[in-house]
């Protein structure tokens, strides 16, 4: 017999909603006991949070439940994920779980669950996790069986100690590089002001002061949200201006102009030079990135290998082809050296060391990239509708594009050009993206795809029906 279909509980990564709305109590503990029931009292598990007002009650309660289901868990207290995964790794624990909603909106929380790898947990243990909550298959607690909950208060150092051992520090030093840090009232408090102080930096910090309420700006690293340090990189002076989102996976740069560096600037720079030092070897990348890390790559002698979207994708092509790096647009950068994990406090070591190598500026370092401009839209798009208003976009888009990728969404190539159309794994909406070497005709492109999918949205809901 065929099993009833299970809700979707997991986006891209892990599960993230409203708290109280749909993130309550009750649900959170649920959760925590159809882990405990695939786990079968085999542990430890880690446990870490981020600043959010909801995060220390939602990880006490996975503790609880934890626990009184006979699974040993270890609390790491407040860090940023990537430093829970190199934990996981180096405790040789059984799961992490990182209580955060990472750049979602203050109302937001969630739960990423990491494996023994220190990467996400498998679409099928996220299934099990899901049929479990869904047909209430649950560990019964035995009070005799109850498993101890212990602190572990050397996660962070353990982990800034594996970053500083990765790069020159005495160059880095000597460079006496000056660095604007803004940490977004995010978890970056809590490991990248006292790294970039190791290393030999001046800094200046925005934002370092946690805060579950994002006082500073919204958790998400982005043009708009990052003007203060803009202005003060350039009030101050600095070389270097880094931002993290709310739990640190992800990384945003502003050079020495107070220019803000799109991501796939980033990653071409950091595909390009890493190819260098290694002399040769592949890079693996998301559908979302751009033709500059395609030539980057392609001049440095490289191999590109392009996955899903989404850090799990990416992170397990890096560990089938023995990838030297790996990247996405967004920011999240991979050191495989270090850890397959993006991480945003890793990231900014790394630019710090190339800046110290090269002797030059990023704003120099950047100068000779191939030069391609993105343009990127959010649309709404109710999960509903996904389906169908994908199938649609990519009918059209079939009709008039040389080829089209579709291993995450739909991806249509044009002789000077290309459109990518993503439904998001976290929210109800669907990201636009359109490149060009001219910057009206990438424009132009993302409009055509965001009034299709607008479109289509309309003529899919349930006021109006199909036409």
């Amino acid at each position: 017999m065929t099993e009833p279909a299970v809700p979707r509980l997991f986006g891209t990564d892990g599960i993230r909603r409203v708290v109280n709305a749909d993130f309550s109590p009750v649900f959170i503990a649920e959760v925590a006991a159809a882990t405990a029931e695939i786990l079968g009292g085999e542990g430890p598990v880690l446990i870490a949070q981020d600043f959010r007002t909801t995060s220390p009650g939602i990880a006490r309660i996975l503790a609880g439940v934890l626990s009184m289901d006979a699974v040993e868990v270890v609390e790491l207290g407040a860090m940023p994920t990537p430093c829970l995964q190199y934990n996981v790794l180096a405790l040789k624990a059984r799961l992490g779980l990182m209580v955060t909603a990472s750049h979602n909106p203050t109302d937001f929380n969630g739960i990423k669950f990491c494996g023994p790898e220190g990467l996400e947990i498998t679409p099928e243990e996220e299934h099990a996790i899901e049929r479990n909550v869904h047909f209430r298959k649950h560990a019964v607690p035995v009070w005799e069986k109850a498993a101890p909950i212990r602190p572990d208060t050397n996660g962070v150092a353990r982990y800034l100690q594996s970053i500083v051992s990765r790069v020159d520090r005495p160059r880095i030093a000597a460079r006496k590089l000056r660095v604007v840090l803004d940490c977004g009232n995010g978890t970056s408090a809590a490991t990248s002001p006292q790294l970039l102080r190791s290393l030999g930096c001046r800094l200046t910090t925005l934002n370092a002061n946690p805060d579950g309420h994002f006082p500073g700006h919204p958790s998400e690293p982005t043009e708009a949200n990052l003007a203060d340090l803009r202005k003060t990189v350039v009030a101050v002076g600095a070389d270097l201006g880094i931002a993290h989102d709310g739990d640190s996976d992800r990384i945003a740069f502003v050079d020495e102009t107070g220019r803000y560096i799109p991501g796939e600037e980033s990653l071409g720079l950091f595909a390009r030079e890493v190819l260098r030092r290694k002399g040769g070897g592949t890079v693996v990348t998301s559908v979302t990135s751009t033709r500059c890390v395609e030539e980057a790559v392609r001049v440095a002698g490289g191999k590109l290998v392009i996955t899903r979207s989404g850090s799990l994708p990416v992170a397990r092509g890096i560990l089938e082809e023995h990838a030297v790096f790996g990247g996405e647009e967004n920011g999240g950068y991979y050191w495989p050296e270090h850890q397959d994990a993006r991480d945003g406090p890793m990231s900014s070591a790394m630019m710090l060391d190339l800046l110290a190598e090269t002797g030059k500026s990023l704003g120099g370092l950047l100068s000779d990239l191939p030069k391609f401009h993105v343009v990127k839209r959010n649309v709404p798009l109710p999960a509903a509708s996904k389906a169908a208003v994908l199938e649609r976009v990519r009918t059209t888009l079939g009709a008039d594009s040389e080829r089209m990728v579709t291993i995450d969404g739909v991806k249509a190539f044009y002789p000077d050009g290309w459109i990518l159309v993503r439904p998001s794994g976290t929210e109800p909406i669907c990201r636009v993206y359109a490149e060009s070497r001219d910057a009206d005709r990438a424009k132009t492109m993302c409009e055509r795809a965001v009034g299709l999918v607008s479109a289509y949205v309309a003529e899919s809901s349930p006021s109006t029906g199909p036409r």
